[in-house]
């Protein structure tokens, strides 16, 4: 695994009901390209980043985001890192390992309806783009 350049707190958003000691484990499908299963659990260092993966996230349940520990290694993701951009500017992880939940986040920022909106289609542009590619 590629050097990660954060040691955290780290987060993850997501729309389920998660309690303290919950674990978190790939194998579900993406959230931006739901055809596919992943092979890793993603995080990140942004507590607001985790925040607009849970407005983002699949299901009707409330966005929420978690801090959350690493149970083993993790790399930097490299859907946003140096294969698309350089460095990691979204400080975003994954690991195959489990995360563990250690509490629920309150103070991070909502996306306003506006914003999620364009979002949301911009997600709908890259899944229509067959470049649009998971790095899986």
């Amino acid at each position: 695994m590629n050097e990660a350049l954060d040691e955290g707190p780290f987060y993850h958003g997501t729309k389920a009901d998660l309690q303290e000691g919950d674990l978190l484990t790939a194998g579900f499908r993406s959230n931006y390209r739901p055809e596919i299963v992943m092979n890793h659990i993603y995080f990140t260092a942004l507590r607001d980043g985790a925040g607009l993966a849970a407005e983002l996230a699949a299901g009707d349940g409330e966005p929420r985001v978690y801090l959350v520990e690493p149970t083993g290694p993790y790399e930097n993701d490299p859907n946003v890192t140096d294969k698309k951009f350089p460095g990691n500017p979204t400080r975003s992880y994954r690991s195959t390992e489990p995360i563990r939940v250690v509490s629920e986040v309150l103070d991070w920022t909502r996306l306003t309806p506006e914003a999620l909106a364009t979002w949301r289609e911009t997600l709908a542009a890259i899944r229509a783009d067959e470049r649009g590619e998971i790095i899986n």
